[in-house]
């Protein structure tokens, strides 16, 4: 293995990474989002207000996008294997 695999399976692992996050922390921006404007609009203060909303939106984000991130972390593990199969 030289430098330019270890460079792209590293640059891969990354994408990968990236990818598979992204659903499930955009779903806590956008809820941290609206939650911060009801908070500024009503004048409500709560640090812990936050929380309970971002979880339940994490969790079913998460849910709903198991299959594409299960899809694309076995697409990931089928490259590494065939690369450590085929001597890269």
């Amino acid at each position: 293995m030289n430098e330019a695999d270890a460079l792209e399976m590293m640059q891969s692992a990354l994408a990968t990474v990236l990818i598979v996050s992204g659903p499930v922390v955009g779903a806590a921006m956008l809820v941290g989002i609206i939650v911060s404007l009801v908070q500024a609009l009503t004048q409500i203060q709560e640090a812990t207000l936050t929380f309970v909303p971002k979880i339940v939106a994490m969790l079913a984000a998460l849910g709903l996008a198991a299959p594409f991130i299960g899809s694309k972390i076995y697409t990931f593990t089928q490259l590494v294997y065939s690369r450590i199969e085929t001597g890269f």
